[in-house]
């Protein structure tokens, strides 16, 4: 497949440190080179949550090398699909150019979680995992649809 013919998958949250790293770094796995996946915020908080590094590294998915960027980036180019996974990230969302599909998947936030080291490491993992869920069964989905 050309580069410039895989489509665009674009998944949003407000900070994008967390939420959206972890959904990018399952579809980029599950869908190879069929997609061009990325993730952006609509307020980036500037960083990639070390939590969400770790807890994806526990599952051999290595997103280090992501940034945290606003959804600015990508207004002028096709976007095919947009995916929020936050309440304020699905409100806050613009229409990009060629965008033909929308989803919004709401998670709590990990970062806000509270309590003893363990416990906020623990929320982490659960939202990774209810995230592995969905994000696997949509790639699923798209490698059966032949995209």
């Amino acid at each position: 497949m050309k580069p410039d013919s895989k489509p665009t998958i674009l998944i949003l949250c407000t900070g994008n440190s967390c939420r959206s790293h972890i959904g990018e770094g399952f579809l980029r796995t599950a869908l190879g080179d069929r997609a061009n996946v990325q993730s952006a915020g609509s307020k980036p908080a500037g960083y990639v949550h070390p939590l969400a590094l770790q807890v994806m590294a526990e599952v051999g998915i290595d997103i280090s090398q992501h940034r945290s960027k606003p959804l600015t980036e990508f207004l002028d180019q096709r976007v095919d699909t947009v995916i929020t996974v936050c309440g304020n990230a699905d409100q806050a969302c613009p229409i990009f150019p060629g965008q033909v599909n929308r989803h919004h998947w709401p998670f709590f936030d990990p970062a806000k979680a509270t309590g003893t080291e363990a416990e906020i490491l623990q929320c982490f993992r659960t939202v990774r995992d209810e995230m592995r869920r969905v994000f696997e069964a949509y790639a699923d989905g798209l490698r059966d649809a032949g995209k």
